[in-house]
């Protein structure tokens, strides 16, 4: 029976386990060769407890950031000290790590169902399908099935829910946050753009330095603070509040307004 053991999700943990050895290999170099990655933070990921914890992130590529926190999450829990060297730490990965994403996304080819398998919560967007503007309710099978992956182990979420740089927090982050109560760590990072085309699968250049910086959890009053005040908690934490538009590099105000004149262009 220990052979098949199943996480709450229904996968077997060892065919897991596998995938993350495998994936982890392919993609070390991306972020140690290719390109580096610059750590602040891997003693705050060791300070947590193994469950109940939610990392909450900024958004650049759509599979190469939650990689990447695969890779330093698992490496710091080995005793590396802000370093990804030494791919050996993926030997007995964390299997109780999760992260949320667009089921429209996780379904959209072989390969982003082999990343599910690694640990997808997938959740239906309320905003946007098929790359159309929608209006539609939560399903509550989403917030359960993270509820869920909480009491199990740990979540990655990116509360802007695009790869746009500067968009709203959705609302919905903060009510998981009241409802389930976890400890929430922010986690900011930078270079994935520049590095990665936007599905994180090809590099587009190399010798960028990419950086995550963990933050110290969040004090949050559960039960009396807001949802309001905790979405602004979150852009402030994330850096993604308004207000960090006048500090943002000469470069992604650069690429910014070249992404806006190929759009013009587009439509």
């Amino acid at each position: 029976m220990g052979l098949f053991k199943r996480n709450p999700f229904g996968h077997i943990l060892f065919v897991k386990k596998f995938l993350i050895r495998l994936l982890g290999v392919l993609s070390h170099r991306r972020y140690r060769g290719f390109n580096e990655m610059e750590i602040d933070g891997s003693e705050i990921i060791r300070s947590l407890p193994d469950h109940n914890v939610l990392f909450v992130s900024n958004h650049q590529t759509y599979f190469a950031d939650v990689v990447s926190m695969f890779h330093v999450f698992n490496a710091s829990l080995s005793g590396r000290e802000d370093s990804i060297k030494n791919v050996g730490y993926l030997w007995q990965p964390k299997l109780n790590m999760y992260y949320v994403a667009a089921k429209e996304t996780m379904n959209s080819g072989l390969l982003p169902k082999i990343f599910a398998y690694v640990g997808a919560i997938t959740v239906e967007r309320t905003w946007r399908a098929q790359g159309e503007e929608v209006n539609r309710a939560v399903n509550p099978d989403d917030t359960k099935n993270i509820g869920i992956a909480l009491k199990d182990g740990w979540v990655i979420t990116f509360p802007q829910g695009t790869t746009k740089p500067f968009k709203p927090i959705r609302k919905g982050t903060a009510h998981i946050i009241k409802q389930y109560k976890p400890i929430v760590v922010p986690v900011v990072i930078d270079g994935f753009r520049r590095s990665f085309d936007k599905k994180g699968l090809r590099v587009k250049k190399r010798n960028i330095l990419q950086s995550m910086v963990i933050k110290e959890p969040l004090e949050i009053d559960y039960d009396n603070e807001s949802v309001e005040s905790i979405v602004e908690k979150l852009e402030y934490a994330i850096e993604q509040h308004a207000s960090f538009l006048k500090v943002i590099p000469v470069e992604v105000l650069e690429e910014m307004e070249e992404l806006n004149r190929k759009r013009q262009w587009e439509y």
